[in-house]
């Protein structure tokens, strides 16, 4: 039998009500609400029952997409399914990481609410947007990229799809640049230019934060957005302070799992954004979501068989 990899979604996933049939349904999900709550009061209030705009400011976003994911993993476990492997896109590695076991969920989940602090206020410095860039190779989107002032491809999504964050001003230039050379630019739900040099004072930021952080060994292995490879020990901090202003190698990431023996994905928390990526970049594996009550469910009962 092949191995399960749990991979927790990215920031933009995020919407209005999230996590509460999880934390109606499972004492393992409500645990994790009641823990975000009692280091970050109103947490599961503003996943819940949080508008749409207040979901986008990054300074909330991530603890919030934390709590959601972390619950879907708790809920998960809670039904017997463990994982063999774990990966998270940008926000979703620190969820992973607590996951992991190799700290604490508390810690982890200090570490993400310092993080979107961090990124808000980087976000804040310049006027910057992100659009994700469909039917041209990561290669053509580098050289398009190349040709505006201060836009860099910084998720590196599946082979006809690269996210590019930048100066909202060259932002037009780009995305005609784009059309002429047949791909499509779609503007995305978060608030900054993330993982791209525009995030530099928030990595500076985070060496700080993650300075006193014991981190141990994992549970499972973990998997760097930055090299794509499973952390080694002594690189977390040095990696986890790359990753926010480094981009996020996605492809490779599930490439790796796949050649490590994962044949089924669940993607923990809002929305199934990387589960279709995953069914692009790996099509014969089975790739799961599991957001509420019936995608948990489903989740389970498939990988039961």
């Amino acid at each position: 039998m092949g191995k399960i990899a749990f991979v927790f979604s990215g920031q933009g996933a995020q919407y209005p009500g999230m996590g509460w049939e999880l934390a109606e349904h499972s004492p393992a999900a409500k645990a994790v609400f009641d823990l975000a709550d009692s280091i970050r009061p109103g947490t599961s209030e503003q996943c819940f029952s949080g508008t749409k705009e207040e979901l986008t400011v990054t300074s909330n976003t991530q603890p919030d997409m934390f709590a959601v994911e972390v619950a879907a993993a708790a809920a998960l476990r809670e039904a017997g399914i463990e994982p063999d492997m774990l990966a998270g896109f940008s926000v979703g590695e620190i969820s992973a990481l607590g996951f992991s076991g190799a700290v604490s969920v508390e810690d982890a989940f200090r570490v993400v609410c310092a993080r979107g602090k961090l990124m808000q206020a980087a976000s804040d410095e310049a006027d910057t947007g992100m659009v994700a860039v469909v039917k041209l190779s990561p290669q053509k989107v580098e050289e398009l990229a190349a040709q505006c002032d201060q836009v860099y491809p910084v998720n590196y999504n599946s082979e006809g799809q690269t996210a590019c964050a930048g100066l909202s001003a060259s932002m037009p230039a780009f995305r005609a640049i784009v059309k002429e050379a047949g791909g499509r630019a779609i503007p995305l739900k978060v608030a900054g230019a993330f993982h791209s040099p525009f995030m530099h004072s928030a990595a500076v930021g985070m060496v700080d934060v993650l300075a006193p952080l014991e981190i141990g060994a994992p549970k499972y292995p973990l998997y760097s957005n930055v090299t794509a490879q499973p952390y080694e020990e002594g690189k977390y901090k040095e990696l986890l302070t790359k990753q926010v202003e480094n981009p996020v190698r996605w492809q490779q990431i599930v490439e790796n799992m796949v050649a490590a023996g994962a044949d089924t994905f669940v993607e923990v928390g809002p929305g199934s954004t990387l589960t279709g990526l995953i069914k692009r970049i790996a099509p014969d594996v089975l790739a799961l979501n599991v957001e509420n009550v019936a995608t948990l469910n489903g989740a389970v009962a498939a990988i039961r068989g």
